[in-house]
């Protein structure tokens, strides 16, 4: 490592103020701070009550969506191969089978193998992460060298959490403007990392289901496979095998549905269904979560308050709904809400958005039950749009300053009647 740091220091003096390559200081900055801690010092009192900065946080956050995402890898695979295989008159394999099963130097594959699995998975998966990430990271760079600040590692978990509510099969170049408008429009334009007002990750979604709804609606279940739809060879061929997801089943014919469907409440909460690549285990999911939180990062009071807003929200509609309600979606429990679609996924890693969430404590409760009861209320009253959690989310983003500004004044009308007491 002294030869790094060597070189590093040699190159220095071009990018520090006045040297040739000034303008690509933030780059210079990137790499350095990547490998070594900031050679900065306080020249007045500090008030640092730990170690652990912005870079350290990111870095954490994306470790822990890390198993979700090598999960998402193998439920893709998994279902792909089983369906290749279970009959081969009917699929045909895809380029992109034959290339796993080149590096695998198999001719077939085995959709009990997690090795092959997870390899078919990351042929989709990684080619997206890749994309998505470099062209976050040029806007980043680009607004910095601009702005001639440091490069915020924020795009690092932005890229990260925005590649895992997308569906496998998305377009790379819709994949390329999604995430462009969530960091350029959704913090790049409010000053960057810490200023922006709603979540970049989930703006950039909500773009993409706007603006193509058909290539990122959670309606239908993806497969990576090709379908031949006719006898004739040169007959359409399609990359993707269709069905519905257990969010839609739950709009269209209730519990009901999901359980005739085949589904268990633990296959879900596992891991062993099919829907966005990061939304699959639950299980992981929570247990990412539960670090964030032990180690400060993600605030419990959100993730409770979430929590607590959906188990109020469907024990009141299952409540309202009756033993024959007009809308099958009232028959959900809590229980269920909890393991199919995003959830869990928006309420642990995007809810708990330190900057675009209530900061107060109280607020935090409040922002956090306003999440859960509103997904709940998107999900059943309206089955056009099953899931709920992203527009929830990101209504109360909006509301977040308002939420804090309310619990300020409440404080402050109490301590004041205190001291005229």
């Amino acid at each position: 490592m002294k030869i790094l740091r060597s070189l590093l220091d040699k190159l220095h003096p071009y990018f520090d103020k006045g040297g040739k390559l000034e303008a690509f200081y933030p780059l210079y900055e990137a790499a350095d701070t990547l490998f070594y801690t900031p050679p900065y010092v306080t020249k007045t009192g500090s008030h640092v009550r730990d170690g652990v900065d912005l870079k350290r946080v990111m870095i954490v956050v994306y470790l822990c969506v890390i198993p979700a995402m090598l999960w998402g890898m193998y439920i893709i695979g998994h279902s792909s191969i089983q369906l290749v295989n279970a009959d081969a008159g009917e699929y045909t394999q895809s380029w992109k089978h034959d290339l796993v099963t080149f590096v695998l130097g198999s001719g077939t594959l085995d959709h009990n193998s997690v090795f092959d699995s997870i390899i078919y998975g990351a042929i989709y998966v990684l080619p997206l992460y890749l994309v998505v990430f470099h062209v976050g990271m040029f806007w980043e760079v680009l607004f910095a060298i601009i702005r001639r600040h440091e490069v915020n590692e924020g795009f690092f978990v932005t890229t990260i959490l925005f590649v895992l509510t997308l569906p496998p099969d998305i377009p790379l170049w819709q994949a390329s403007l999604g995430i462009s408008f969530g960091i350029v429009l959704g913090k790049e334009i409010f000053g960057g990392t810490g200023k922006n007002f709603m979540n970049p990750a989930l703006l950039g979604r909500a773009f993409l289901y706007f603006a193509y709804p058909a290539d990122i609606s959670g309606d239908l279940v993806w497969a990576a496979v090709d379908l031949n739809l006719g006898a004739d060879p040169t007959g359409t061929m399609v990359d993707v095998y269709s069905g519905a997801t257990a969010l839609s089943l739950a709009a269209s014919s209730g519990l009901s549905g999901i359980i005739d469907n085949g589904l268990t409440w633990w296959d879900a909460f596992l891991g062993y269904k099919s829907g966005s690549i990061g939304e699959t285990s639950i299980l992981l999911i929570t247990l990412g979560g539960i670090f964030l939180i032990a180690q400060k990062i993600a605030s419990w009071r959100i993730v409770l308050g979430g929590l607590l807003g959906m188990i109020v929200m469907s024990m009141f509609f299952n409540f309202l709904g009756g033993d024959n309600p007009s809308n099958p979606a009232m028959t959900i429990p809590f229980y269920w809400h909890f393991v199919i679609g995003g959830f869990a996924f928006a309420l642990f890693f995007m809810a708990t958005d330190p900057v675009s969430a209530s900061m107060t404590n109280t607020g935090r409760w409040v922002f956090g039950f306003s999440v859960g009861s509103l997904t709940i209320l998107m999900r059943v009253i309206n089955p056009a749009y099953p899931e709920g959690a992203m527009l929830a989310i990101l209504f109360c983003n909006l509301l977040a300053p308002l939420i804090d500004n309310l619990v300020i004044r409440v404080h402050t009308n109490k301590r004041n009647k205190r001291r005229l007491a």
